[in-house]
């Protein structure tokens, strides 16, 4: 469903993806973890080029990335992607904020996007919200409306990028929890997170950045149990004790 060859990228002097290859099946969750300035996040926006690359190849479900134009819209348009900030619209309703892909990019009519969006709102918890205005809910509660548009488009791919840190530690898991329940349904997800037990629990393959290369790529139990490189039992050495 993913799939990265060779793929580098610099920031400048900076090199921030080196030589990564990376294949993720239809219905696989990964999850991304590695200390601050290891590539995660830019590994994530190289995935719908919101960060171009500088070499190497990237395709979604067999078709190579587009560089621009209307293949690349329809290509994001299958591909979801929830962010720490929620980008979402200020003054535009909760519902509106939903419907607003389906409408203008699947040209979906409004009674079939309402629908769909209803229903969508009401899986993440906050269907109730649907009349307010973003500023009106929660950080946990946004997130979770930030999800639901992104699976409105009905995208085959599933990007988080550090979903939860922007987040109040209480409102946490109620994101998370609604990340769970779409890994068990076999949503294909790639998943940048600080969230260990999440990583633990929801995760089929758990990647460890380090200096823009992929040190590890391992089932959850083995990685958290038996790390193989010095970088990586290194790293949760610290964040595990804590």
């Amino acid at each position: 469903m993913i799939s990265m060859r060779s793929v580098d990228k610099h920031f400048g002097a900076l090199h921030v993806l080196k030589d990564i290859n990376l294949e993720v099946p239809a219905g696989q969750v990964v999850i991304v973890i590695g200390p601050s300035g290891s590539g995660k996040s830019t590994l994530c926006r190289t995935i719908n080029r919101l960060e171009s690359i500088d070499s190497g190849d990237i395709a979604i479900d067999g078709t190579p990335l587009p560089l621009e134009g209307k293949g690349l819209a329809m290509l994001r348009a299958d591909v979801g992607m929830v962010f720490q900030s929620f980008n979402l619209f200020a003054h535009k309703t909760i519902l509106e904020n939903v419907t607003l892909g389906p409408i203008k990019v699947r040209k979906m009519n409004k009674k079939a996007a309402e629908e769909l969006a209803l229903s969508l709102l009401d899986r993440v918890g906050i269907a109730a919200q649907k009349d307010k205005l973003p500023a009106q809910l929660s950080g946990g509660q946004q997130q979770r409306v930030a999800i639901a548009r992104a699976l409105a488009m009905k995208p085959k791919v599933m990007l988080f990028d550090e979903p939860t840190s922007a987040l109040d530690p209480e409102m946490v898991n109620e994101v998370l929890d609604v990340m769970t329940s779409l890994a068990r349904e076999g949503m294909t997800m790639l998943v940048v997170t600080h969230e260990m037990g999440f990583a633990r629990k929801a995760g089929d393959r758990v990647l460890f950045m380090a200096d823009g290369e992929i040190v590890e790529d391992a089932p959850p139990e083995q990685f958290f149990t038996q790390a193989q490189s010095a970088r990586a039992r290194d790293f949760l050495g610290k964040i595990l004790t804590h």
